[in-house]
């Protein structure tokens, strides 16, 4: 009995399975764009979004200049997102407020827009395109909306990315940095000049990056390597270059993580300019 209950289960699923198929192929081929508008939010609401995404392609192009249009583009948009299909998403989320900058769904395409490149923003060891393109569409999703509940969620996320970009400059840093005097480069300075001249820039466009110490470590290291390993006639103002790092460091982080290592060097190098 067990055994024909098991039977007659399972042949109930696969009679669901067929008749939902079934109905799912009819959709597919009927012709009447209210039908498979009305079954795409169906299927939206059941949480199927490759179907609801399938049926909308072509309704969105059909009804581009009336209401449905502009529902069914969003919609769209909404599937590809919740696919986690980010990219496809943000491309039908800009079409949707390029097309309906005053639409009903405005302010909520921009901001899915943007969030869905946040969220597929790569390591920030790899190029970083989608994150500039991400902070861009915030930065005006916060202009256009002011006034937006999501302002602070968008702030919020644009100073995240900008610190990504920062943690990239760091990595770059760092790399010079450890390159030393490993010539990959032409330019007097080598290595350690790169790295100093890629650590102020990256201060001046992250000025309040959580990397700003590290940043002014490593123009510390670098000016330091560069002054006792320069020629003699250069290395009294090279010296002098290095105590310059060594106090705007120590007043900015007097109990910094690298202070006590900086504040020896530093000592070294105030000794070398006492015997001059």
């Amino acid at each position: 009995m067990k055994r024909l209950n098991s039977k007659v289960i399972g042949f109930s699923f696969i009679f669901l399975f067929f008749t939902a198929c079934g109905e799912y192929n009819n959709i597919l081929k009927s012709t009447d764009l209210t039908v498979k508008f009305e079954y795409a939010k169906k299927y939206f609401d059941q949480g199927k979004y490759s179907r609801t995404a399938t049926l909308l392609e072509e309704v969105v192009q059909m009804t581009r200049t009336t209401s449905r249009g502009e529902e069914a583009l969003y919609l769209l948009a909404q599937s590809y997102y919740k696919m986690k299909d980010y990219q496809t998403a943000s491309e039908y989320f800009k079409t949707y407020f390029t097309t309906y900058p005053k639409g009903e769904y405005a302010e909520l395409a921009r901001f899915y827009s943007a969030y869905g490149l946040y969220i597929d923003s790569p390591d920030p060891r790899l190029d970083q395109t989608d994150t500039y393109k991400s902070m861009k569409q915030f930065q005006d999703f916060i202009e256009i909306y002011p006034q937006s509940d999501r302002k602070d969620e968008a702030q919020k996320v644009l100073f995240e990315l900008q610190e990504k970009l920062a943690l990239k400059e760091l990595l770059t840093v760092r790399l010079y940095y450890n390159l030393g005097n490993y010539t990959i480069i032409s330019f007097p300075g080598g290595n350690y000049l790169s790295c100093v001249i890629t650590a102020q820039n990256a201060i001046r466009s992250y000025p309040f990056s959580k990397y700003r110490e590290d940043f002014m470590y490593y123009m510390f290291k670098s000016k330091y390597e560069m002054a006792v390993q320069s020629v003699e006639e250069k290395k009294e103002f090279r010296y002098r270059d290095v105590i310059d790092e060594y106090f705007a460091y120590s007043n900015e982080f007097p109990n910094g993580k690298y202070i006590k290592e900086i504040k020896r060097l530093y000592e070294d190098i105030d000794k070398e300019l006492k015997k001059q």
